[in-house]
């Protein structure tokens, strides 16, 4: 039986700080939400220990994650991308980023921002959000719009009750712990 990431993360060098300060967390920046999305797009197929130990390397290839910066990108940036050993080096991964940069400044100009989109949709079933975000991004499938939504804050599951980081959570009120 897989051990739930609480019982894996807790004072594990790479993934504790994440999951003590990151994981479930609630995100009210775009930048940092964009930031999520491209981690946990970039995850798929890999461990999430790959995408951990690459952070950092993500975050100056990609201007710290700044949509607007990504949204510009022309091929000269895409090529740099896919020739940055730092970061997952996966043309549809790279191309995917850039795309859902674009297609987040048009969320922003029509919602306000990509949080009040996302505001605006919640609380919503899994099956929905796929197909919310199928339709809005690229690289974007059920297991990838879970764990982005789990780890932000939108739905359940980051920790267990018995988590200690779970009471922390709980006082930040994330979305998927408010009532409509």
């Amino acid at each position: 039986m897989a051990r739930h990431y609480c019982e894996a993360a807790i004072g594990d060098a790479l993934h504790g700080p994440y999951h003590d300060r990151e994981y479930g967390f609630p995100i009210d920046d775009d930048d940092a939400l964009f930031a999520r999305l491209v981690l946990e797009i970039n995850q798929a197929g890999l461990s999430w220990a790959t995408i951990l130990k690459k952070k950092d390397n993500f975050s100056a290839a990609y201007d710290g994650f700044s949509i607007a910066a990504v949204a510009a990108y022309d091929d000269d940036q895409r090529a740099r991308l896919l020739a940055d050993a730092g970061i997952i080096r996966n043309r549809l991964k790279v191309n995917a980023a850039i795309e859902n940069a674009r297609r987040l400044l048009e969320i922003a100009a029509g919602e306000g921002s990509f949080k009040a989109w996302l505001d605006a949709y919640h609380p919503a079933e899994l099956g929905d959000w796929v197909k919310l975000f199928r339709a809005n991004f690229k690289f974007t499938g059920p297991e990838i719009v879970r764990e982005f939504l789990v780890s932000t804050g939108y739905l359940p599951g980051a920790h267990r009750k018995e988590c200690p980081i779970f009471a922390t959570i709980a006082g930040l009120n994330p979305p998927w712990m408010q009532t409509r």
